[in-house]
């Protein structure tokens, strides 16, 4: 007997790759279990399965960077905080400091849905029922027919686990010039914001105030404080954008809008911001 579940979570996360550096992904997580009926003739209760597993699957994934640990990267645990050290692509740069649960270790070269997959099966395997025999994931994004961006950034305002300062979304988004969708310039700002990462202005530091990481040449660096602990980063600056305020959905519809708003002073603009799957903001300017 198979059990499905689809569309059980999203997983909001960002994954080191060594050609593209973070990259802020949204996979939707869809579900089979393979097993005997047990003595309620289930396979296992629906409530359980969005309970149990998917709080296995947010709680170890969901708003973390994944690192690949077979890649050429220094990670180093000291204590209650993790210290990663890592060049990608052309010569370029990103270390970062953070709190252990700030940080998923994938037992992979790359980290791609198969790697993903089998780490979050050897994670909820052991934790299943007698009677279920089998499991199976798929990742998928959502379909869009509209362009999108990955993005990275942290939210150190966030009680939550949005305060990671590596995390990331795909986000669709949508612009609309007096009323008519405007393609060419979707086009534009998923261009401009392919692999970005988002950085707060007033969380932008100098290299010399990092503690835990040292910055290269040509890094931008970041450095705060939240209920979590302490985070720092320093990425290369052509992977990075500087933003005027906070990097929250809400904050990011309202950037666009309003650097839109100065390139045609004379049209209603409106922007639909995503952030992940399902969710995100509409700004007007």
């Amino acid at each position: 007997m198979t059990l499905f579940v689809n569309d059980l979570t999203v997983i909001d996360f960002s994954y080191f790759c060594p050609d593209r550096g973070p990259v802020g992904e949204s996979w939707i997580v869809d579900l089979t279990l393979d097993g005997a009926l047990n003595d309620e003739s289930m396979v296992l209760d629906f409530g359980l399965v969005k309970k149990q597993i998917k709080r296995i699957i947010d709680d170890s994934v969901d708003h973390t960077l994944a690192v690949p640990m077979q890649a050429d990267i220094s990670l180093i645990e000291n204590d209650d905080m993790v210290i990663l050290d890592a060049h990608f692509g052309a010569n370029q740069h990103l270390a970062m400091s953070a709190p252990l649960q700030a940080v998923s270790k994938i037992d992979a070269p790359r980290i791609d849905e198969q790697a993903l997959i089998a780490h979050l099966i050897a994670l909820i395997t052991p934790q299943l029922p007698a009677n279920v025999t089998g499991m199976g994931l798929h990742l998928r994004p959502e379909p869009s027919n509209s362009f999108y961006y990955h993005y990275s950034h942290g939210l150190k305002k966030h009680d939550g686990n949005c305060q990671r300062i590596i995390h990331g979304h795909r986000s669709t988004l949508g612009i609309e010039l007096d009323g008519m969708a405007m393609p060419r310039l979707q086009k534009q700002w998923a261009d401009r914001w392919e692999d970005i990462y988002l950085l707060s202005a007033e969380d932008q530091v100098e290299a010399t105030q990092l503690q835990h990481i040292q910055a290269k040449e040509g890094d931008l660096c970041s450095r705060y404080r939240s209920t979590q602990g302490e985070f720092e980063l320093a990425i290369s600056a052509d992977r990075v954008e500087i933003l005027p305020c906070d990097t929250t959905v809400e904050c990011i519809a309202d950037f666009m809008a309003q650097e839109l708003k100065r390139e045609y002073p004379d049209k209603q603009i409106k922007v639909t911001a995503y952030e992940g799957v399902g969710k995100g903001s509409i700004s007007y300017a």
